[in-house]
């Protein structure tokens, strides 16, 4: 069975949708686990205990990693669940307290941006078959490890303010 190549535009249209929904879910991982006063306060206005941001901080830094991490097929189909459920909740949650579009249009977006990435993927980042090979090199865990210490940067320096310059 002979794999079509994709086209350089569908590659690019999925590593930039997957590099931003795997970025989001780091910083909402560190965020959580810096217990922000910006994510603390909307959580609490949305009605959850504050322990709540350390569970989903937890599975939001595991979807980011299985998202970015090579030859993960069926670990990426439930991270790629797991950020829609995450997103599409939060959607809900924003909804059903009355907020207006404002606070639930980034939720939103980034679950469009889920969808998107996980229909882009290419034949080697989805589940594959048990009577396929399944040798994976050491240095492909490299780029992505390298990327998300970069995503990590990118989220320390891009913390929210609050109130006490948090």
């Amino acid at each position: 069975m002979t794999i079509a190549k994709p086209r350089r535009a569908h590659v690019i249209a999925y590593w930039v949708t997957t590099l931003i929904v795997v970025q989001e879910n780091l910083a909402g991982a560190i965020w959580g686990a810096l217990q922000l006063e910006y994510l603390t306060a909307n959580l609490k206005h949305l009605g959850y205990p504050d322990y709540f941001q350390y569970i989903v901080g937890l599975w939001q830094l595991l979807a980011a990693l299985a998202l970015i991490a090579p030859r993960t097929g069926r670990l990426k189909e439930w991270a790629y669940a797991g950020v829609f459920f995450n997103y599409s909740s939060a959607v809900a949650s924003h909804v059903i307290v009355g907020d207006g579009p404002a606070k639930w249009i980034a939720p939103l977006i980034y679950a469009a941006l889920s969808v998107a990435s996980w229909a882009l993927r290419p034949a080697d980042r989805r589940v594959i078959s048990a009577t396929e090979p399944r040798h994976l090199a050491a240095r492909a865990w490299l780029i992505p490890a390298g990327v998300l210490v970069l995503l990590g940067v990118i989220s320390m320096l891009s913390l929210p303010k609050g109130p006490n310059g948090w």
